[in-house]
């Protein structure tokens, strides 16, 4: 037997493949984009083929070539250089443009003849005047951004919510109602989504929530996913890449139809008695019948042409030959039409089934827990999705504004059935963090949003609304009850 310790199993990374969903990355700057052959991405004001980055593992960094295409980036072993030659301080460094000897001409006429990023860096630093008297620091400082400006390098990672949620804040944090990826990482903590769980999701952040949470179950338990409108909009989740057995166990039901269903009203429309086997062989039957038909058609036209052939022989032939193209084409669209009328029977006959089982699902009111994300107001949305939860779970409202979630708590305590109600917000601080530099960064993000969570229990249905009132009342401070004596008296 082997000691696993002293031989460790090789850990086999993920490859890139064709129709996969990966991210691209340079700096702090992401880009999600399928893998497809001879297809032009452009990508930080660059343009290259994700052609010859197949095969490769997730992480690797590439270098986009003068013709667009990517070659893996060699490691250069750096050998030991001499003491570099800096200076105190930057009191005596006037920035007034003149340091730089090359100009933009020769910078244009460098990239032109296929001279790589690296060798236009060392060249720039040989051309600065001011570059030796500036310390360390500032030194290093230089090289990192023109680094950043003249050497093409891209990092293709592997997609996460991570990834995918720092990239959607970065560039559209409208479209996922600016909610934060450590807010998201709250709002998963709290829910305690885990595998094996039957999960409730309503939100509006183009799918980033259902990613996440389909993410971190793993392809384990199910997930109901609650959209308005005429479908869920799910172009985060796309971008995850998930195989296709995840979501064999998603399912989704309008917001629409949610009262209905809690007042047991809810009708969905009667499924075909009959497989959608027989009713296509039913229609191919009556298809070819009518090609019997126009066949028959079609034989008559000849013996009547061959009566009158002598008449004008030339002409007969062309109506003929005109008929017969007209013939084809009207059966081909009849065929064309009766393909699109079963595909749409199909299709609405398997969306009936999956809402059926849907309404099942939430028929029997043991979610294990609630995730609301949304555009709408907060108030109206838990009250009713918590009747689908069952006792003593979690759930997590997550608003942009405090507001909307404080009139929220107000009804939840007015209400009943929760416990360990809080209203919170995430504060987050990046800081860069180097050898005798490290500091908080000067730009931070305002507001990450707010989070409502809570417990729910068994709600006493027989309690009274003035048993509520009272219970109010009492814990409410003293001081503050005494003045309202006083205005009511």
């Amino acid at each position: 037997c082997m000691d696993r310790n002293k031989y460790p199993m090789p850990i086999t990374c993920p490859r890139i493949c064709e129709g996969d969903c990966a991210v691209l990355k340079r700096g702090d700057v992401f880009k999600a984009v399928p893998v497809l052959r001879r297809r032009k991405i452009i990508f930080e004001k660059q343009w290259f083929y994700l052609d010859k980055a197949i095969g490769h593992a997730y992480g690797t960094t590439f270098e986009v070539t003068s013709d667009g295409n990517l070659q893996p980036k060699r490691k250069v072993e750096e050998a030991p250089t001499e003491t570099k030659e800096a200076g105190t301080d930057n009191r005596n460094i006037v920035d007034d443009g003149k340091s730089q000897k090359l100009t933009h001409d020769d910078i244009k006429a460098l990239k032109d003849k296929g001279i790589k990023g690296q060798e236009i860096v060392q060249q720039l630093i040989e051309n600065s005047t001011t570059f030796r008297d500036k310390t360390e620091f500032a030194q290093d400082k230089y090289i990192k951004k023109k680094r950043k400006k003249y050497e093409a390098l891209i990092t293709i990672v592997k997609p996460s919510t991570r990834i995918l949620s720092t990239m959607y804040y970065a560039r559209e944090p409208g479209k996922i109602s600016h909610l934060r990826y450590d807010t998201l990482a709250q709002m998963l903590t709290l829910g305690n989504v885990r595998a094996g769980n039957k999960m409730v999701v309503m939100e509006t952040c183009a799918g980033l929530v259902l990613g996440a949470v389909m993410e971190r179950m793993g392809g384990y338990g199910t997930i109901i996913q609650m959209y308005p409108g005429g479908g869920p909009v799910r172009a985060a989740t796309s971008c995850f890449g998930f195989p296709k057995h995840f979501f064999n166990n998603l399912h989704e039901f309008p917001l629409s139809k949610v009262d209905s269903l809690l007042c047991g009203t809810l009708s969905v429309e009667t499924l075909p008695s009959e497989p959608e086997d027989t009713t296509l062989t039913e229609e191919e039957m009556n298809g070819l019948a009518d090609e019997k038909q126009t066949s028959v058609q079609g034989t008559e036209e000849e013996s009547s042409a061959e009566t009158a052939m002598e008449i004008n022989q030339t002409e007969e032939q062309e109506t003929m030959d005109v008929n017969a193209e007209d013939a084809e084409c009207k059966e081909s669209k009849e065929r064309e039409n009766k393909e699109n009328v079963r595909e749409k029977q199909r299709k609405q006959w398997e969306r009936r089934k999956k809402l059926t089982e849907t309404a099942a699902l939430l028929r029997e009111r043991n979610a294990d827990g609630l995730l609301v994300a949304s555009k709408f107001h907060p108030t109206p949305l838990l009250l009713s999705l918590l009747e689908f939860v069952a006792p003593s779970r979690p759930f997590v409202v997550y608003c942009q504004y405090k507001e909307p979630l404080l009139e929220c708590y107000t009804k939840l305590r007015e209400r009943g059935g929760v416990v360990n109600l809080k209203l919170s917000e995430t504060w987050l601080r990046s800081y860069q963090v180097l050898p005798d530099r490290s500091h908080p960064k000067l730009t931070m993000s305002g507001g990450g949003g707010y989070l409502l969570s809570g417990i729910t229990v068994v709600l006493d249905k027989g309690k009274s609304d003035s048993s509520n009132s009272e219970a109010l009342k009492m814990e409410e401070p003293s001081a503050k009850r005494c003045k309202v004596q006083d205005l009511c008296c």
